[in-house]
């Protein structure tokens, strides 16, 4: 009786023990009682009532991805491709979640399959290959709204491959190649153009430069001949300048001296030769010149008898 007794005892503290959860970080377990929802366990210590209550479901609470196979569309301009897609999700409502719907990850696919073909059905094949950002948005918002009956928060949707048919395949990567051909051929003009547009523009300028030097020497050879005209001009008027006033000078020591009037009347000869300059055929001579010049001769004549004489 004892050893009945015992053995109850030590089952019944393996059965407590049993009983006994500890809930991990980011874990909880969705607990029943007789059957019906009684509360929802998370991180920490808890004891479940032995053959009263059970776990009914453990949720992970973490953020988790699901990557679902490719998805045939169709697009707007018909043509049919193969979409996949990578749904990032987590679970905010661990009732919801456990009772909301049967196979949530079915459910999830499902909805994002009708939802791409809706959005894609809309969309001609350039949108839809150029367009993933208002795709991905769309489709979050649609799928965060549906499954907000079930206790799942949709945080992202991301289109993972674009799959067109091999023959659109074709034809994108020859398009793709002519386009690449095209922009190769015009900045290959663009640079000959601009080549010679600054070889162009180093003539201009070397012409430019060469007019401004010609333009500078001529400036420089003007200057020196004007300074030179200035100079040759100063010297004449210097010249000038000291014959005037050695003839000053000159009537100033006549005057100085008191010439007699032979003396004026053969310098005022002396000055009608000199106007003559051998060039004149008459020369009209006043007559006290005249009379001063036949004194002179005179004189001459006297002289040259009284030279023969005491010859």
């Amino acid at each position: 009786m004892e050893y009945v007794i015992g053995a109850l005892i030590v089952v019944f503290f393996l059965i407590i023990i049993a009983n006994i959860q500890i809930e991990p970080q980011a874990r909880a377990y969705v607990i029943e009682r007789l059957g019906a929802y009684s509360t929802t366990w998370k991180t920490g210590v808890h004891f479940k009532i032995p053959f009263i209550e059970k776990v009914a479901k453990k949720v992970n609470l973490m953020e988790q991805v699901v990557d679902f196979p490719p998805q045939p569309v169709i697009t707007k301009d018909n043509v049919r491709m193969q979409i996949d897609t990578v749904v990032f999700y987590q679970i905010t409502d661990c009732k919801l979640f456990a009772y909301g719907v049967a196979t949530p990850m079915s459910a999830i696919e499902n909805l994002t399959a009708t939802t791409l073909r809706n959005i894609i059905g809309e969309l001609e094949l350039d949108s839809t290959l150029t367009s993933r950002d208002i795709i991905n948005t769309k489709m979050r918002a649609i799928l965060d709204e549906a499954t907000d009956a079930w206790g799942i928060k949709v945080n992202r949707v991301e289109l993972k491959n674009i799959m067109p048919p091999k023959e659109i395949q074709d034809a994108m990567e020859k398009q793709m190649k002519a386009e690449r051909e095209r922009r190769e051929s015009i900045l290959r003009a663009e640079g000959e153009r601009n080549s010679a547009i600054l070889v162009a523009e180093g003539r201009k300028q070397s012409m430019i430069l060469e007019a401004e030097a010609q333009k500078q020497s001529a400036i420089l050879r003007a200057e020196a001949a004007k300074e030179a005209k200035i100079r040759e001009a100063e010297g004449e008027a210097a010249a000038i300048l000291n014959v005037q006033r050695a003839t000053a000078e000159g009537i100033q020591m006549i005057n100085q001296a008191n010439p007699g009037e032979g003396v004026i009347a053969i310098k005022s000869l002396e000055a009608f030769i000199a106007a003559a300059d051998g060039k004149a055929n008459k020369i009209i001579i006043p007559s006290e010149i005249q009379s001063i010049a036949g004194l002179a001769a005179g004189i001459r004549a006297v002289t040259n008898g009284l030279e023969k004489t005491e010859n």
